[in-house]
């Protein structure tokens, strides 16, 4: 039997004769004998089906494709990143991040003078920017600390650091143990510029003594500020005296990680460039100076000029590969190194938030020992206690068999 819509009309009866068998139609519907099909499902019988096609080739899965999904994805979303700068007043720290990201961080500072600083704290000032370039977003924060090393007595003045770190992972793990988790901003300091004064013969023991005090708790960078006070021979000479300090003092400063084999040989070789010039000697300047008939950015001598974005003058361009070309790692160890050993002491404190978290051993033990006394006190009056009332039960005991 031949079915097909085509001049099908019902006139007055809604019968018709089609390939010899009696067709009846309802509505959109005709019947043939025992079958029913609908109009709608007639036309589209005549159109050819649509065909999902595979966009690859035979053989191919497709799961290669996961780190464009992942590249989207982050896109999207944008990336975050804290950079905190620490080093004596003076040495160009503001001129330095205002170099690294082309921006303007600090539009309206106000530099104190020397009696203000007599009694001065050190001070903590965050500033977010919002960066983009095609397209990525990168929201970065600059922790600065303004007052580091300014004191007469400079003995505390980076435990105000300290407790800053301490407090950004407490509050990242609250957010990351709350309810709702999908949004959690990462204030987590990454990096730290650490900035050496060009002017001594290697480390201070003020620059000792911080470094030792946060290279558990952050990714340290040390920088040699305004290296366009020191000839090339002079330069050189001190990074290996810092090197050497550094090293004899068991501070663990951030380590490049080493290149992949498979990786191709211009990035091994950037990569063994940039280990090889840290501590980085910096150069930094945000004004505009035209040399060999090109405007470059720079410092203006009346022997010449020094260019910020030169390698042969400083290791600027070399300090802003290493941090945008591993920023990735730096939240990485961030992550899994400076935070896990911060959470794994939080647990085993039972959560609890030890107020003073720079209370030493001795001074723990000191407590320890002033409780165990209290407690030896206290226990020697319970026993003295204990004696009265035996004594004065003896004496009643006494009194009465006298009487009877």
């Amino acid at each position: 039997m031949t079915l097909s819509a085509r001049g099908a009309g019902r006139g007055a009866s809604g019968w018709r004769a089609l390939g010899g068998s009696a067709a009846r139609s309802v509505g959109r519907v005709w019947f043939f004998g025992s079958w029913a099909i609908d109009e709608t499902s007639l036309k589209m019988s005549k159109q050819q089906p649509a065909q999902f096609i595979n966009p690859e080739t035979p053989g191919y899965v497709g799961f290669a494709n996961l780190p464009n999904q992942v590249h989207r994805k982050s896109v999207k979303k944008g990336f975050e990143f804290t950079l905190m700068v620490v080093g004596e007043s003076g040495l160009g720290k503001s001129t330095l991040i205002n170099s690294l990201f082309l921006t303007d961080l600090y539009p309206e500072r106000i530099i104190p003078g020397a009696a203000e600083k007599i009694e001065r704290t050190v001070q903590i000032e965050a500033s977010t920017v919002e960066i983009e370039e095609r397209g990525v977003k990168l929201r970065l924060t600059v922790v600065d600390t303004p007052g580091y090393g300014d004191a007469i007595n400079c003995r505390d003045c980076f435990k105000t650091i300290i407790s800053y770190i301490d407090e950004q992972f407490e509050r990242y793990l609250h957010d990351e143990s709350g309810l709702n988790r999908r949004h959690i901003i990462d204030n987590r300091v990454h990096c730290c510029f650490y900035f050496i004064s060009p002017f001594g013969h290697g480390l201070k023991p003020l620059d000792v003594a911080f470094m030792k005090a946060i290279h558990n708790k952050v990714n340290i960078v040390p920088v040699i500020a305004k290296a366009d006070t020191l000839t090339l021979k002079e330069r050189e000479r001190l990074k290996k005296r810092i090197l050497d300090e550094i090293e004899e003092h068991n501070i663990k400063i951030y380590h490049l990680p080493d290149a992949e084999s498979d990786e191709d040989e211009d990035f091994k070789e950037q990569t063994r460039l940039l280990k090889a010039s840290i501590p980085f000697s910096v150069v930094g300047s945000n004004q505009l100076i035209e040399a060999k008939g090109k405007k470059v950015r720079g410092r203006l001598y009346p022997w010449g000029v020094v260019e910020v974005e030169n390698p042969e003058h400083n290791d600027f361009l070399k300090l802003r590969t290493m941090l945008i070309t591993h920023m990735q790692d730096l939240q990485e160890v961030t992550q899994d190194l400076h935070y896990e050993n911060f959470r794994s002491e939080r647990l085993k404190r039972g959560g609890r938030k030890v107020e003073n978290e720079d209370m030493n051993k001795d001074q723990i033990l000191l407590e320890k020992e002033a409780e165990l006394r209290r407690m030896q006190e206290m226990i020697a009056r319970m026993q003295a206690q204990m004696q009265m009332q035996m004594q004065g039960g003896d004496g009643d005991s006494g009194v009465h068999g006298h009487h009877v």
